[in-house]
C-alpha cells in the first residue's frame, strides 16, 4: 500500500493518514509497505523528501541509539523548535524561541550500554529498537571517543562478571580524571571476585568501578567541573549529556538570575547550576538524592572564592517547598525530571519570587508549568532550545519567568 507522510510524531516516526506510523520517514515522502496494525515497520521510500540525507553512521539501520540521522540538520533543528511551539500552543501560550544549540557529533559524555556473554566472548552495545538484540557500535558518531575506547574493558567485565543467560548494564561517564563505570545486573560479589574486578579496572585504566552499588575501586576520583568547583558525583548519577549542552543551560540560567543575591536551586543534583551561581550569589540547593547533595557540598567546601551554599535533602514531589520558605530568595532555579513538578510550581506561583529560571527536558510538562506561572502573573521570556541528544527526538530547553 502507498501512503504520503503528513508529519513527524514526537517519537520520530512519520505519520500518514489513518494514522499509520512509519519509522525513518519524513513529511512529504511517498512510501509503501506492509501495514501491521497501524505501523509499517520497513517502509520503502518512493518519493524522498528534500530534507532526506544519507545517515553518517554505518550502524544507523541496526542500532537503536539514534532515530533521526536520515534527516538534514536544519530539518531536525526546525522540528525540535516546532515541538516546543506546539506544546506551548496546546496551553494557548506564545513565546519567542531565541535559538537552538545542537551538540556536535561524538560529544556524548555519558551513555548506558548493555553487555551479554557469547560462547567465546561478549557483545557490548545498544539494544536494537524494539528488540533484545545487542548491536555493537565501534564507529558510533554519537559517543565521545573516550567512551568508545573503554568498550574492550566492558567486554572483559561482561565475560568475567555475568552469567551466560543474563545481561549487564554499564553506565559509563567521561570525567576529567578518566572513565567512570557503574555496573548493574552482574554476578553477586564475593572476596575473590572483588579483588579480580579491582585488578581488571586498574589494568583497563578505569577511573572508578562500581558493581551493583558496591564500590570496587576508586583509582582517580572522576570529577566534573561545575563553575570553579571540582565535584565527584555518585556513581551512575545524573549528568548533562554533553559539556556543550551543559554550558548552554548554565549560561541561560545565569542570565536569568543575574543580580540576585540569594538563589533557591530546586532539583539541584550535584550542583550543575548551584555552584556556578555561587560565584555571585548565596545558594540554597534542594535535592532528593542525599548522595548527590553530599558531592555538591564537598565540591563547594573544597573550592575557593564562592559565596555560601547550603543544602537540603528533600523529596520535592511529596514535600514541595512552601511559599514562606520560598519568599526569602530573590530568584529560583528549577530543573525537574521529565514528569515535571506540578505541585512545586503551584507553590512557586503562590510565593511569587521575582525571577524563575526553568530548565526542562519535556516541552509538554514545561508548557503546563508555564501556564500555571503565567496565570499567576509571570511573563515568559525568550526560550533557548538545547539539543544535547543529537539525532534523537529528545528536546531540552531553558527559559525565564519574570513577575510583572
Amino acid at each position: 500500500m502507498t501512503f504520503t507522510v503528513l508529519r513527524l510524531g514526537y517519537q520520530g516516526d512519520g505519520i500518514a493518514e489513518g494514522p499509520i506510523f512509519a519509522p525513518r520517514t519524513l513529511p512529504g515522502e511517498v512510501i509503501e509497505g506492509e501495514v501491521t496494525g497501524n505501523r509499517i515497520e520497513a517502509p520503502k521510500i518512493i518519493t524522498p523528501s528534500t530534507s532526506r540525507v544519507a545517515a553518517p553512521c554505518r550502524h544507523y539501520k541496526s542500532c537503536g541509539g539514534c532515530s533521526l540521522q536520515h534527516a538534514a540538520d536544519g530539518f531536525v533543528a526546525d522540528w525540535k523548535q516546532d515541538v516546543v511551539r506546539t506544546a506551548l500552543a496546546a496551553q494557548h501560550i506564545e513565546a519567542d524561541i531565541r535559538t537552538i544549540q545542537t551538540s556536535a557529533p561524538r560529544s556524548r559524555r555519558r551513555a548506558v550500554l548493555t553487555g551479554r556473554r557469547t560462547k567465546k566472548d561478549a557483545l557490548v552495545g545498544f539494544h536494537a529498537r524494539g528488540t533484545d538484540t545487542i548491536t555493537e557500535v565501534p564507529d558510533c558518531h554519537l559517543l565521545h571517543p573516550d567512551l568508545l575506547a573503554v568498550v574492550p574493558a566492558l567486554r572483559a567485565l561482561t565475560v568475567y562478571g555475568t552469567t551466560r543467560k543474563g545481561e549487564v548494564r554499564f553506565t559509563i561517564t567521561q570525567s576529567e580524571a578518566g572513565i567512570d563505570v557503574a555496573v548493574t545486573g552482574g554476578k553477586p560479589l564475593d572476596g575473590q571476585m572483588l579483588m579480580t574486578l579491582a585488578a581488571m579496572a586498574g589494568e583497563q585504566g578505569l577511573a572508578r568501578l562500581t558493581w551493583d552499588g558496591e564500590p570496587i575501586v576508586d583509582i582517580a576520583s572522576p570529577f566534573q567541573m561545575f563553575g570553579s568547583a571540582r565535584v565527584v558525583p555518585p556513581a551512575g548519577a545524573f549528568l548533562q549529556a554533553t559539556k556543550e549542552g551543559e554550558n548552554a543551560l548554565i549560561s541561560s540560567v545565569l542570565e536569568t538570575v543575574s543580580g540576585a543575591k540569594s538563589v533557591l536551586d530546586l532539583f539541584a543534583g550535584s550542583g550543575t547550576f548551584a555552584l556556578p551561581i555561587s560565584i555571585n550569589a548565596e545558594v540554597h540547593a534542594v535535592e532528593g538524592d542525599a548522595a548527590m547533595l553530599k558531592a555538591l557540598d564537598q565540591g563547594w567546601r573544597q573550592a575557593t572564592g564562592l559565596k555560601r551554599v547550603t543544602t537540603e535533602a528533600r523529596d520535592l514531589f511529596r514535600r514541595p517547598l512552601l511559599p514562606d520558605e520560598i519568599k526569602r530568595f530573590d530568584a529560583v532555579v528549577i530543573d525537574p525530571p521529565r514528569a515535571g513538578a506540578v505541585h512545586q510550581v503551584k507553590e512557586l506561583a503562590e510565593a511569587k519570587p521575582h525571577k524563575i529560571a526553568t530548565v526542562s527536558c519535556n516541552p509538554v510538562t514545561f508548557a503546563q508549568d508555564a501556564k500555571t506561572l503565567i496565570e499567576a502573573g509571570y511573563e515568559l521570556g525568550p526560550i533557548d532550545v538545547i539539543d544535547q541528544f543529537r539525532w534523537s527526538t529528545h528536546v531540552e530547553l531553558a527559559a525565564s519567568f519574570t513577575l510583572k
